[in-house]
Order: C-alpha cells, then sequence, then structure tokens
C-alpha cells in the first residue's frame, strides 16, 4: 500500500471517528453542480497556432462537482470530488503547447506538486481528455478562538483584487471568468483569534519535488500572517519560507470617503536576488442612471517581470525566476508594469456586465474582457465572456515573438460560454 493511500485512509478513518458515537447528532450537508463549457479561439495569419491547429481551436468542456461537509461539535469533515471531461482541437493544441515546455499551458489539474496523489488520469489522448479528483479533504477541529485543520484545502490572502502577490500558495489567474472555487493544497492550517477582533494564521503547506515525486522540505511553504486592526484600518503582516527563500509582506485596506483603498508589498529574497511585488487598488460602488454599479482600478508592480520588455522565449527561458513562478502557477504576466480596471453594471436584478482590461504599461498592449452573467433560475447560471488582445506585434498581449520569422504566440480573441447548474 502506498503512502498516499496510507494517508488518505486515514484521514477518512479519524474524520469519521467523532460521528460514530452519536451520528444522529452530525450535520452532514450534501451540495454540488454541473458546469458545461464552450472555449473558441481565433489566430491570426502571424499566429504560430494556427501553423498547429488551423485558424481557430475549440472544445467542450464538462464537470461534475460533489461536495460534502460533516460536522459534529467541535469537529468537521470537508471533502469534494470533481469529475472533468473535453474534447476538442483546443486540448490537442493545448497538450502539445505543454509537452514543447512553454510554462502556464497545463491544460488538466495535476498533483505533480501536491504532497497527496488524489487525481487520476481517465484519459488524455489526442482531443479527448478526462480526469477526477479529490479537491479538497480535510479536517477540521474549531473551539473558542482556535482552529485547526489538515488536508487538502484553500487559504486566501492579501489585498489584491485582479493580482495578489501575497496570495503566495496558489493565487487565481488574473484574467480568470469562473472563480467559484480555488484548488485545494495539501497543508495543516491553524487560525487563534484574539478579543479586539485581531487573528494570528499560520500555514504549513507540503509538497512533493515533481521529478523525483518524493516530499522536500524545499519545496514546503512556512507561513505566518497577522491580520490586525489599527481604527478605521485593517493591516496583514506577512512571514514566509517559500519554495526554500524567505518572503516577507505588509498589506492593509481602509475606507476612504465610501471606497475602499487596499495594497501589498511583498519581498522575497530569491537565488537570483531580491525581489518585489507591489499592488494597490481602489474599489467603489455607486448607483448611476437608477443602475447599481460598482467598479475598480488597480495597479501592479513585479520585479519578477521582464526589466526590458523583451517578451521572447529565448529572453524569457534566462529569467529563470519569472519562468519558475509561470510553471507554478503563482504570477501569470511577463512584464513589470500593469494597470487593471473594471466595472460592473446591473443591467437588471439578473444580468450582470463587466468589461475589464488588463494594459501593460511596458510595452502599451492589454488585453480587453468582457463578461455578462446571467441568473437563470434560483439554481442556474450562465456566463459568456469574450477576451480581446490589443498591441502590436512583439508585445505581451499583441503576441510574443517565437524565434521563427513573422510567427507569433498571437490569439485574435477568445470565447467563453459555460451553463452552471447547482444543487
Amino acid at each position: 500500500m502506498t503512502f498516499n493511500n496510507k494517508l488518505r485512509e486515514f484521514m477518512w478513518a479519524a474524520a469519521l471517528l467523532p460521528l460514530i458515537a452519536n451520528a444522529e447528532d452530525a450535520d452532514a450537508v450534501f451540495s454540488g453542480h454541473i458546469k458545461v463549457r464552450g472555449l473558441l479561439d481565433s489566430y491570426s495569419d502571424d499566429s504560430i497556432f494556427q501553423e498547429l491547429s488551423g485558424s481557430s481551436a475549440g472544445s467542450l468542456e464538462s464537470e461534475l462537482r460533489l461536495n460534502l461537509t460533516i460536522d459534529k461539535g467541535p469537529w468537521a469533515f470537508d471533502t469534494a470530488w470533481q469529475l472533468f471531461a473535453g474534447y476538442g482541437d483546443r486540448i490537442e493544441l493545448t497538450r502539445d503547447l505543454s509537452s514543447a515546455g512553454l510554462p502556464g499551458m497545463a491544460y488538466l489539474p495535476t498533483d505533480d506538486r501536491r504532497l497527496m496523489n488524489l487525481t487520476d488520469v481517465l484519459r488524455d489522448d489526442g482531443r479527448l481528455v478526462a480526469v477526477h479528483r479529490l479537491d479538497r479533504l480535510s479536517i477540521a477541529y474549531a473551539k473558542d478562538d482556535v482552529l485547526l485543520r489538515v488536508g487538502r484545502q484553500v487559504i486566501s490572502w492579501g489585498n489584491g483584487l485582479v493580482f495578489s502577490p501575497m496570495d503566495i500558495v496558489n493565487p487565481f489567474d488574473p484574467t480568470a471568468i469562473d472563480t467559484e472555487f480555488k484548488a485545494g493544497d495539501d497543508m495543516l492550517y491553524g487560525q487563534f483569534s484574539r478579543n479586539n477582533g485581531d487573528d494570528l494564521q499560520i500555514a504549513q503547506v507540503l509538497r512533493k519535488d515533481p521529478a523525483s515525486g518524493e516530499p522536500q522540505s524545499s519545496e514546503a511553504t512556512s507561513a505566518i500572517k497577522y491580520h490586525g486592526f489599527a481604527g478605521e484600518t485593517e493591516y496583514d503582516l506577512l512571514f514566509a519560507r517559500h519554495h526554500d527563500e524567505t518572503t516577507i509582506g505588509v498589506g492593509g485596506n481602509r475606507s476612504i470617503g465610501g471606497a475602499v483603498v487596499r495594497g501589498d508589498a511583498v519581498w522575497a529574497d530569491t537565488p537570483s536576488g531580491n525581489r518585489l511585488q507591489l499592488v494597490a487598488n481602489l474599489s467603489y460602488s455607486w448607483i448611476w442612471a437608477g443602475k447599481n454599479m460598482s467598479g475598480l482600478i488597480e495597479y501592479y508592480f513585479s520585479e519578477f517581470g521582464q526589466p526590458s520588455g523583451a517578451y521572447d522565449i529565448e529572453n524569457l527561458q534566462q529569467n529563470t525566476e519569472l519562468v519558475k513562478r509561470l510553471e507554478r502557477g503563482e504570477v501569470f504576466t511577463l512584464g513589470r508594469n500593469y494597470l487593471a480596471g473594471g466595472v460592473t453594471v446591473e443591467l437588471t436584478p439578473l444580468w450582470l456586465l463587466t468589461p475589464n482590461l488588463f494594459a501593460n504599461l511596458d510595452d502599451g498592449s492589454a488585453l480587453l474582457q468582457i463578461v455578462i452573467r446571467k441568473s437563470v433560475s434560483d439554481n442556474a447560471e450562465f456566463i459568456g465572456a469574450v477576451n480581446v488582445p490589443l498591441g502590436p506585434d512583439g508585445t505581451e498581449f499583441g503576441g510574443i515573438e517565437t524565434g521563427i520569422a513573422n510567427l507569433n504566440l498571437a490569439t485574435d480573441f477568445a470565447l467563453f460560454t459555460q451553463f452552471a447548474w447547482y444543487f
């Protein structure tokens, strides 16, 4: 029996022990969803993607997620099972790009770095993929002002609304459209609350070396974060050893004149030298023409980005600190200075329109994203979105150079549609 199987059986048994003595007092909540989505990417004549896949590539995907939470006194057990399947030439293209070594191109969720292997690939061949996995598997004990939790779970830290440098464990892609569930990681977590509202959070994220498949302390994250209040200002202090690097962060938020100002500064001591990331944003809600509206604007700076704006593959490969973080899914941009903004308009109580813009201030390129959400019923939702890259050849969003004459990594536009049913 493997280590992962032993650990999995132990966690299930430990979770159920508190429930056995008096099962009728246990509170179980079962929920889930089915999502069906279609994706289509269109490519220009100078795109290497057209050489590989034609003028466009699409896929049809479906996802089933089942969530189960059992509470018994101070004990809680949480698990979530996912079944994902997809078909299309877009899947085949993405697999080929990932095999070619382009960072951040993995199509399927994997547990190559996670401590527990709770993912099984059922099919990954040609245009078809299918995988099932446990995205949550944790046991928690909460009493008075103490919360302890072990297993596959999530944490979200920091004050960034688009870019999240303090969320060092598993941040969302800033351009992600469906952010309902964050992928879980294997960790030990503790939260200790104080009477004044402050709290101390501790996390130990355990990982494997993806090359050897063995647990490695150098791949782990050990973090402690203090969240406190100073008058009307909230603040966060972070200290971590993250992939064998020291990471220090400070951030906070405050309401000013009806708007909320937030920001983080995160410093990392890497083998290549010190690197700083900054994020600052302003959000505000108002009523215009009888419609509820909310907007945000955010500035992001990252010393991990290319200092010269040379985004071709050869130059990117020389920026080892950036490539490592792209591969680990910690950063998603290539440059250093960004400005992002968006407005959500409540067209009706059931229709939301959100235009977003993500701009690279160093090369003048940008990504325009328009998202519309429709509440179809109490338990069903439709999402539609279009991404339109803006900028000349050789820029991040306009299409970075491949090293092959007149061919860039470029997309004309991308479409996203999704229907979700909840139960």
